[in-house]
């Protein structure tokens, strides 16, 4: 009877493990920029500008780029998700609320901002996890720098994945085809 039981448990784990291909975006859990959590089906049926950010990068400049791309497209069905991470040079030390305080008054962002995550290594936050499995990277799947940029359409599907130095403006008319 053990062995039998053994048995039904290797199926299982084995049918779990070939499921987990068939997740979708949207049943993934994220937490807001003020801790609350929430399963990414909010942004069912919009289409997704997923972006890893930092306040003391190079490019975070871009964050204006990408509220620019909130105010014009919001209403048409665009939600730009900002994802802090400190992993690239410690370009993300402050806490949540100082990165909301910093990319509201320096930019003015509107878009949703999320608490800070890893978006690459062995704390890989699920959501990086699933980005890159469904994308290909330059070289490797690995996350280069902050504003790498994932674009998803309105069924959950990766679409697009964008070096860091690709300008929210560059990418407007990708966006503008998915909308």
């Amino acid at each position: 009877m053990k062995s039998l039981q053994k048995i039904f448990i290797m199926i299982f784990i084995t049918l779990n493990l070939y499921a987990g291909d068939a997740m979708s975006i949207y049943e993934i859990e994220v937490k807001d920029i003020d801790g609350k959590t929430l399963k990414l089906e909010k942004y069912k049926g919009k289409v997704m500008l997923i972006v890893n950010v930092a306040s003391k990068c190079g490019f975070t400049s871009q964050y204006a780029g990408l509220e620019e791309l909130h105010e014009m497209y919001a209403d048409k069905g665009l939600s730009i998700l900002g994802f802090p991470c400190n992993q690239f040079l410690s370009q993300e030390s402050g806490s949540e609320e100082e990165i909301k305080n910093f990319s509201m008054s320096s930019f003015g962002v509107k878009f949703d901002m999320f608490s800070k995550i890893d978006v690459n290594g062995q704390n890989t936050h699920p959501l990086y996890v699933y980005l890159k499995e469904h994308s290909d990277g330059f070289l490797s799947d690995a996350i280069k720098w902050n504003f790498t940029k994932f674009l998803v359409d309105r069924d959950g599907e990766v679409v697009k994945r964008y070096a860091p130095s690709a300008k929210p403006k560059e990418i407007e008319d990708d966006v503008k085809k998915l909308l």
